[in-house]
C-alpha cells in the first residue's frame, strides 16, 4: 500500500479525484450524516451508496473493484480509511481530520461532489437533507469561505447565456459529466426555472418558488429515507 501523504500537506495541495473518487467520497459524507447507525460503510454498502438513483446526478453503475480502486487512492491521499471489523472491513471519509470544515461546508462539498457543478439555489434546496440552510445568503457565505482556502476548494463558472445564477464547481479534481439520456442536468433545470421566474417578479411567484423549493427538498429526504429503508431488506 502506497504511503499516505501526510495531512498538513494535503490541506495546502490541491487535490486531482476522478469522478469515481468523487462519488465515493460524497457518498461516505452523505451516509455518515444521514444514516450514522450504518456508518463505515462496507465495501457492498458502499457500492450501493454510489450507485443509487436519488440524490446523484449521473446516475452511476460502479463495479466493486472500481470502487475498490477509488479507496485505495483515496486512502494514499488520507481523505479514506478503513476499518477492520470481525465480519468485514469498513471505510470511512477523512474530510473532517483533513480540512476542519463547518457543517454548512460540508454539505456544499458533499452535493458538488455528488452532483457537480449548481447554482446557490439548487445547492440550498438539495443540502438541505444534511444542514439547514435559512437562507440563499448562507450558502453564499460558505461558498465564499471554500473559495478563500488556500488551494480555494470551489470556483463560480461563467455564467450561461440567458441564466441569471451562476453555477460553483468543486476543485478536488474532475466534475462529474453531463447527465446521459432525457434526464434534466442542472443547468437545464436552472435555465427551465428562471425562465418561469421572468415571466413576474409578483410576491406571490415568488412565494410559489419558495415551497416548491421546500416541498423538493422533503421529498429528497423522504426518498433517501426510504432508500435506506430497503437497504435493509436487500
Amino acid at each position: 500500500m502506497a504511503a499516505a501523504i501526510p495531512l498538513a500537506i494535503i490541506e495546502l495541495m490541491p487535490l486531482s479525484l476522478t469522478t469515481v473518487e468523487a462519488r465515493v467520497l460524497g457518498s461516505l459524507i452523505e451516509k455518515e450524516i444521514a444514516t450514522p447507525e450504518y456508518y463505515p460503510l462496507s465495501l457492498n454498502a458502499l457500492s450501493n451508496a454510489c450507485n443509487q438513483k436519488s440524490n446523484r446526478e449521473p446516475a452511476m453503475q460502479l463495479e466493486e473493484d472500481e470502487i475498490h480502486k477509488a479507496i485505495h487512492h483515496l486512502e494514499s491521499q488520507s481523505l479514506v480509511r478503513s476499518i477492520a471489523e470481525s465480519r468485514a472491513t469498513k471505510f470511512a471519509h477523512r474530510l473532517q481530520d483533513v480540512f476542519n470544515f463547518y457543517r454548512p461546508e460540508v454539505a456544499i462539498i458533499c452535493e458538488l461532489l455528488l452532483r457537480g457543478p449548481q447554482t446557490p439555489g439548487e445547492l440550498r434546496t438539495r443540502a438541505s437533507r444534511m444542514h439547514p440552510f435559512e437562507d440563499l445568503e448562507s450558502v453564499h457565505s460558505a461558498l465564499q469561505r471554500l473559495g478563500k482556502r488556500e488551494p480555494p476548494l470551489v470556483t463560480i463558472l461563467p455564467r450561461q447565456p440567458g441564466t441569471k445564477e451562476a453555477r460553483y464547481a468543486h476543485l478536488l479534481g474532475e466534475t462529474s459529466p453531463p447527465a446521459a439520456g432525457g434526464g434534466k442536468t442542472a443547468s437545464e433545470e436552472q435555465s427551465r426555472e428562471e425562465r418561469f421566474s421572468t415571466r413576474s417578479d409578483s410576491g406571490e411567484i415568488l412565494a410559489l418558488r419558495e415551497e416548491v423549493a421546500r416541498l423538493r427538498g422533503e421529498v429528497a429526504t423522504l426518498q433517501q429515507q426510504f432508500a435506506d429503508f430497503r437497504k435493509q431488506f436487500e
